[in-house]
């Protein structure tokens, strides 16, 4: 199942601390052989300060052989550079832990600069001394202390660049460190920053910026769908919020344009919430109730760009009506989510709700259905089939319409007919919000092209 591991897909879009984690699971599967994940670990670990895990590695890939001398002195070099730039920033942190300090500081960035350099004589050098050293911290490994350092600049920098080169500092080391809901604090807060303005580059990114302003925040927008992959699929509500963000239109379209495998977590993501989507009296919105609808519509568009057994699970169930197809394409899907770094800890509850995708979709087209035969298709004894379909029946919205008969050993489905305006009201939901978003799209573009350029102006 190799043909389906997104690692090396992914990596162009992480930061190379993030990619310490991604190779760390490559190592326990048998895709790529273990020496050159152990290799390309340790040139990772060259480009960063954390010497002795860049020592260690080597040792590992040549256990005969002494560490480089380079390594050796880069760690004399890291020191010193360490202890002046934590001198530097030191000075700036006493004056901001200082009670009156702290109870002067405003919303105002303007006013607190003006307040700090007239009574510490703090300058703006000196509150770049908090980045830079929060920079190395993290190059360092010391991830808690670069969100420290990198929090303290962001309050008080009023350089917009900088200050979103912060924004994405802090969220890798709130990763990093496992704090999941500062990490989805600090997701929601760079979001909005990236929505709201023209962001400059990721931090730490090594490729030129784009000079488009549009092709920059796609660019923005688009490592952040990777970055978001770790909170959204550690985080407790992580899964329903990954819906609520990536079918939003703006997200959708960034998913469409630039980075189409991230389908694959949205399609997880639709199957791992069916059960929040289906148990009534949820307070799950609209748009993650109807999720697997909205899903199965954009897999089916994109199918030319990416597909892979997950889509392909949810297409053969709901496009193709194919329960056997769905069937062979679930047993490929469960090798694909045990193997990827982000969907392996919800195997079994993948499967679970899979399940129940597949029982569902199969009585909603069916008056009378055998216990045996649902049971066989779902790959179950009938003792496990017969528990499992009271289970569905109880745990959906079934359970007014499917009735057991133990004597014939299948189950009644008595659902009476829709009303045809309950019909057409499913059929337009939605039709007026995508007419609005057109109409404005269309007046923004309008604008746009009344404006006059330099040449008209002269």
């Amino acid at each position: 199942m190799a043909e389906y591991d997104l690692t090396q897909t992914i990596i162009p879009y992480c930061d190379r601390h993030l990619v310490f984690p991604l190779l760390a699971h490559l190592v326990g599967n048998d895709f790529f052989p273990v020496d050159q994940v152990r290799a390309a670990q340790y040139e990772l670990a060259k480009g960063t300060n954390m010497v002795d895990y860049a020592v260690s590695l080597f040792g590992q890939l040549h256990p005969d052989e002494e560490a480089p001398a380079e390594l050796s002195g880069k760690r004399e070099s890291a020191v010193s550079t360490n202890e002046r730039l934590e001198q530097e920033a030191q000075d700036v942190l006493k004056v901001i832990e200082i009670p009156e300090v702290v109870q002067a500081l405003r919303q105002d960035k303007n006013q607190n600069l003006q307040y700090l350099k007239e009574h510490y004589k703090v300058t703006l050098e000196q509150i770049s001394a908090l980045y830079n050293f929060g920079q190395f911290q993290y190059t360092y490994g010391n991830y808690s202390g670069a969100a420290d350092y990198l929090y303290h600049f962001r309050v008080l920098s009023t350089d917009p660049e900088l200050t979103i080169s912060a924004h994405w500092g802090k969220l890798a080391c709130d990763i990093l460190t496992g704090r999941w809901d500062i990490a989805l604090e600090e997701l929601n807060t760079l979001r909005e920053a990236i929505d709201a303005r023209t962001p400059s580059h990721p931090a730490f990114s090594t490729s030129p910026s784009p000079a488009d302003p549009a092709l920059t925040q796609l660019h923005s927008r688009t490592w952040l769908l990777h970055w978001s992959l770790f909170v959204y699929y550690n985080h407790p509500e992580g899964r329903t919020l990954l819906l609520e963000t990536f079918l939003s239109p703006t997200y959708l379209n960034t998913i469409q344009t630039s980075a189409p495998w991230i389908l694959r977590y949205v399609a997880a993501a639709a199957v791992l919430s069916r059960k929040a989507s289906s148990t009534s009296g949820s307070s799950v919105s609209s748009r993650v109730r109807h999720s697997i609808r909205e899903v199965v519509k954009i897999i089916q568009m994109e199918e030319y760009q990416y597909q892979d057994p997950i889509t392909a699970f949810l297409k053969e169930l709901y496009v193709e009506f194919d329960f056997e197809a769905a069937q062979r394409e679930l047993s490929k899907a469960e090798q694909v989510v045990g193997n990827d770094f982000f969907l392996s800890e919800f195997k079994d509850d993948f499967l679970d709700n899979a399940r129940y995708l597949i029982s569902e979709a199969y009585c909603r087209i069916h008056q009378q259905i055998s216990i045996a035969d649902l049971s066989e298709r779902l790959n179950l004894s009938r003792e496990e089939g017969e528990k499992w379909v009271v289970n569905l029946i109880r745990e959906t919205r079934m359970g007014s319409d499917a009735k057991i008969d133990l004597g014939k050993n299948v189950i009644e489905i008595n659902r009476p007919p829709q009303p045809i305006y309950q019909t057409v009201i499913e059929k337009t939901r939605g039709l007026a919000f995508r007419t609005q978003a057109l109409g404005a799209a269309m007046g923004r573009q309008g604008i746009a092209l009344e404006q006059p350029t330099v040449d008209d102006a002269r």
